[in-house]
């Protein structure tokens, strides 16, 4: 699985910034076990077996689901993580077609899913409100949306001596929530179904109003 692992576009560092899908820390395989294992639990309570994954990087998640039967579709801003989605998908033996480039500012009603799919994104966007409008357009009627969970997520950076100089925040987070706080914001764009706390995130399942 080819990742961007740091590389810059436009001025934003794009993808994943380390490979936590592949690690062999025990500590990095126990996290993301525990993220798997919610967002799986998500995906199978919204009954939903055809989604469109917004800012999908370099494709992990949106490859998993379709080597899972799963309907899919995805879009990322980055020209970087689409390119390198469609060679993880050819590497695969699977189409390549299935990876859009588009800015999730750009979302349309043409982009809507039964269930739409946006984890790790909306911490680095400087308009979250904004994305969370377009989201609320597309999710037909179902959302799922993660990000990090602070201040755990950096103060478990710095434990592990990373990104000291900034307290621990990841490169390229430029908004940090804690759980209440992001629970709040989402609210007021969706009905929040169900919380999972996956150490060290906050995820949603979401439904959209009046739906």
């Amino acid at each position: 699985m080819k990742l961007s692992q740091g590389q810059i576009e436009s001025g934003i560092e794009v993808g994943n910034h380390y490979n936590k899908y592949g690690s062999k820390n025990p500590i990095a395989q126990y996290l993301m076990r525990g993220f798997m294992h919610n967002l799986d639990d998500l995906v199978k309570a919204s009954g939903q077996t055809e989604m469109h994954e917004i800012g999908c990087g370099e494709g992990v998640l949106s490859l998993r689901w379709l080597a899972q039967g799963m309907h899919v579709r995805a879009c990322d801003f980055s020209d970087i993580a689409i390119r390198l989605a469609k060679e993880n998908a050819t590497q695969q033996g699977v189409a390549n077609s299935i990876f859009e480039q588009k800015n999730i500012y750009d979302l349309t009603l043409a982009d809507s899913a039964p269930l739409v799919v946006c984890c790790e994104v909306l911490e680095h966007l400087e308009f979250p409100e904004l994305a969370l409008q377009k989201l609320a357009t597309i999710a037909q009627p179902w959302l799922i949306v993660s990000v990090p969970r602070e201040p755990i997520w950096s103060f478990l950076n710095v434990m592990r001596g990373k990104y000291l100089t900034d307290f621990g925040n990841t490169p390229g987070h430029i908004q940090r929530w804690s759980k209440v706080d992001f629970i709040e914001l989402v609210s007021q764009y969706f009905e929040v179904v169900s919380v999972r706390s996956p150490l060290p995130w906050t995820m949603l399942l979401c439904r959209a109003k009046g739906s």
